[in-house]
């Protein structure tokens, strides 16, 4: 990382929540020069509006970085573990806080900031966690975090005088009265809850990723889509989606039509298109199109009309809704 002999700046691992915007502002108030790195990831709900607003309302400029495959790579294989689903903390913010020193010395930023506050989340920050994630990064000692800086040792950016370590923090723990008192005192109204945005710790994506890595053994971009996407499942060992609503259905459809993927839908009445993953046999097809009837507004005591393309492929299937003690046994769980 660049040392600069002007005024110091800042690069802030800006999530979007509470604790980075604190962070944020802190380090502003130090007279520092701050810019932003947002990361985003096939698994995290990205608000660009949000995102947008918050530049603007600071006045500070946001990198935002995409980590597509090598950040599913580690959720396959992660080197640490995961938390407490599929959620591989430690070894996603490894990449995060390499990607982000990247990116601090195109720009000349001298240390990083983050809004981890000791023993908020038990995986990824506790004390120990901290100093593994800064080592194998690089950054040892180069990473501020306001909020729990004076139960921390004392940063570079502290040593160098570029901060005032009496006007940072002592917060630990996951109690959130000091924080939502510094937002009071700083301004900040419009911010998120602290439910966090990654969807690794969501139990039914995780199951369902759990599913997916014990038959597939990899993970690509569409697969990380199709995982957050419709209702899931298995039959005779084929994975089977159904879109829930219109901007699933569009997503579905995009990617078994760039995929050459079988996919279904109801002939005559509105209803999910239904995504089949693999050879299926026609017994897959067939408890397929129950599904589909099953979850359109098609009569469900009668034979329906359901249609049934590959690429250039067409046929019709006549179908009855499947009944709930199947969806029960077909539902990845």
């Amino acid at each position: 990382m660049v040392l600069r002999r002007d005024k110091p700046r800042a690069l802030v691992l800006l999530s979007g929540g509470l604790d980075s915007l604190l962070a944020t502002k802190i380090v502003l108030e130090q007279e520092i020069d701050v810019d932003a790195i947002h990361f985003v990831t096939p698994f995290y709900k990205y608000n660009p509006k949000f995102i947008n607003e918050i530049s603007e309302e600071l006045g500070i400029k946001v990198h935002v970085v995409f980590l597509g495959q090598d950040f599913l790579d580690i959720v396959v294989n992660p080197r640490h573990g995961y938390g407490s689903q599929m959620n591989p903390c430690i070894d996603c913010r490894i990449l995060m806080f390499k990607k982000a020193k990247e990116v601090a010395e195109k720009i000349g930023a001298d240390f990083l900031v983050t809004g981890e506050v000791l023993d908020e989340r038990p995986f990824s920050q506790r004390f120990r966690a901290m100093q593994i994630i800064e080592r194998e990064a690089g950054l040892e000692g180069k990473v501020l975090r306001p909020l729990s800086a004076k139960l921390l040792p004392p940063t570079e950016a502290e040593r160098m005088g570029w901060i005032d370590r009496e006007k940072l923090f002592a917060i630990r723990g996951r109690r959130r009265k000091m924080q939502i008192e510094l937002a009071a005192k700083y301004g900040l109204k419009n911010y998120p809850t602290p439910s966090g945005g990654c969807l690794l710790t969501d139990p039914e994506i995780a199951r369902r990723l759990r599913d997916h890595l014990s038959h597939e053994g990899k993970l690509t971009l569409d697969d990380a889509i199709l995982l957050t996407t419709g209702r899931h499942f298995r039959i005779n060992g084929v994975k089977v989606i159904v879109g829930r609503n219109m901007d699933e259905n569009n997503r579905l459809l995009l990617i078994a039509e760039k995929n050459m993927m079988p996919y279904l839908s109801v002939s005559d009445y509105v209803g999910p298109i239904t995504l089949i993953i693999g050879e299926p046999s026609l017994k897959v097809v067939e408890k397929a199109a129950a599904l589909t009837v099953r979850y359109s507004d098609a009569p469900k005591n009668v034979q329906v009309k359901v249609i049934f393309r590959r690429g250039g492929e067409r046929s019709e299937i006549m179908a009855v809704a499947i009944d709930d003690a199947q969806i029960r046994e077909f539902r990845i769980t």
